[in-house]
């Protein structure tokens, strides 16, 4: 919770530092008609990431508790518009999963995270940009948990926050290519068993990602 915290707190932030290098370096109606018409600040593309350590972490009521880490890969899509020249917003949505046993138990987890991002970059030479990013949206968690103690299958739909730093390579005018690291806090999933509450497992994630995206103009 302390971590969703921090990531809300620097979201909020995000707008007044965006309005900051907005009045450094020029509002939106410094473009001409000219550059609008020819600039393709609208994107779409698709990006693979690989979890460093996708972390389950299972605490049983009055009980125990255990981590459980899997490494492997997700993927997913974005759309986004570039509003200005260091000012992007994007939506994204993506799939993970993990499975793995421990401890006598068998753990599946399915996650799929759909997060309205908002980046602060500085391009230079109109081919490489370093950015970061803030995002926040809703994940929808499937977990299924096989013990000694029974049979529990549980969902949730919850609130999910990330941060990303990165560097973007355009091409050319129409494909930029992605590369970043993000952590992001997936949600906390309750598990019942026999109609009670049992235990609850917190899920996030350090990654490393890779996309490409296709510019056009709207």
């Amino acid at each position: 919770m302390k971590k969703i915290i921090i990531l809300g707190a620097c979201l909020i932030s995000l707008p007044a530092l965006a309005q900051e290098y907005l009045d450094t370096y020029g509002e939106y109606d410094t473009y001409s008609v000219e550059s609008i018409n020819t600039q393709r600040d609208t994107y779409a593309g698709i990006r693979i990431h690989k979890n460093e350590s996708l972390a389950m972490k299972y605490d049983i009521h009055n009980g125990g508790n255990s981590t459980i880490r899997e490494d492997n890969f997700g993927f997913g899509a974005v759309v986004g518009n570039r509003l200005s020249d260091h000012v992007k917003v994007e939506f994204e949505t993506s799939y993970t999963g993990a499975k793995e046993s421990k401890r006598g138990r068998d753990f599946d987890f399915d996650i799929w995270a759909n997060m309205f991002n908002m980046y602060l970059f500085q391009e230079f030479d109109g081919t490489v940009a370093p950015y970061a990013g803030l995002g926040i949206g809703f994940a929808t968690i499937w977990s299924d948990i096989k013990s000694g103690a029974g049979h529990m299958s549980d969902s949730v739909f919850d609130l999910s926050a990330q941060a990303m730093l990165g560097v973007n390579f355009a091409l050319n005018d129409r494909i930029d290519l992605n590369l970043g690291v993000k952590y992001q806090y997936y949600g906390e999933v309750e598990h019942k068993l026999h109609g009670k509450e049992y235990a609850v497992t917190d899920v996030d994630a350090t990654e490393f990602y890779f996309g490409a995206v296709y510019k056009f103009g709207l």
